[in-house]
């Protein structure tokens, strides 16, 4: 346990993601239900490992990353939460996903909000950027609720993708 970077909400659990999480990884990425709206898709066991491997390098580079969440109490993994550099240079943005069974128990809203807290408060970011496509309701509520903001919008592949933002 490290605690300064392991989370702990009063439902959940957060630890950064390693080795021993990624049969759980694997299948979360492998669920076309949950990772076909993903930036990068529905991932493969061996393209899973490897971005495992790039997330445990990034924690090491820049003292922030990706967590996996489980229930407290039952060491049941739910999904992931947390905090990556974006590809498209919009910098450094919350992500999360969740298996089908743990969606709509407002589990993402939790650790979520746990996750930008650290961000700002421990990781010492002045901005976070998060983004979801329009038509993903859950994930905009979740956004909202943790108390991100709007700011812009743009087309990916036709569909409009809503830029979040949260300040120090």
């Amino acid at each position: 346990m490290n605690p300064y970077r392991d989370l702990r909400t009063g439902r959940l659990t957060m630890a950064p993601v390693a080795w021993r999480d990624l049969p759980d990884l694997q299948a979360l990425k492998g669920d076309p239900r949950v990772y076909a709206i993903m930036l990068g898709g529905v991932r493969s066991p061996q393209q899973a490992a490897e971005d495992l491997a790039e997330d445990i390098m990034f924690w090491g580079r820049h003292g922030v990353g990706m967590w996996a969440v489980r229930l407290a109490g039952t060491d049941a993994f739910l999904g992931t939460v947390g905090l990556h550099e974006r590809p498209d240079g919009r910098g450094i943005a919350l992500r999360f996903a969740f298996v089908v069974a743990a969606q709509g128990r407002g589990y993402a809203s939790e650790a979520a909000g746990a996750a930008l807290r650290f961000a700002h408060e421990r990781a010492g970011l002045e901005r976070v950027v998060a983004l979801a496509r329009e038509s993903n309701i859950g994930s905009r509520q979740v956004l909202g609720a943790i108390g991100m903001v709007e700011r812009e919008s743009f087309l990916r592949d036709g569909e409009r993708v809503v830029v979040y933002e949260s300040r120090q």
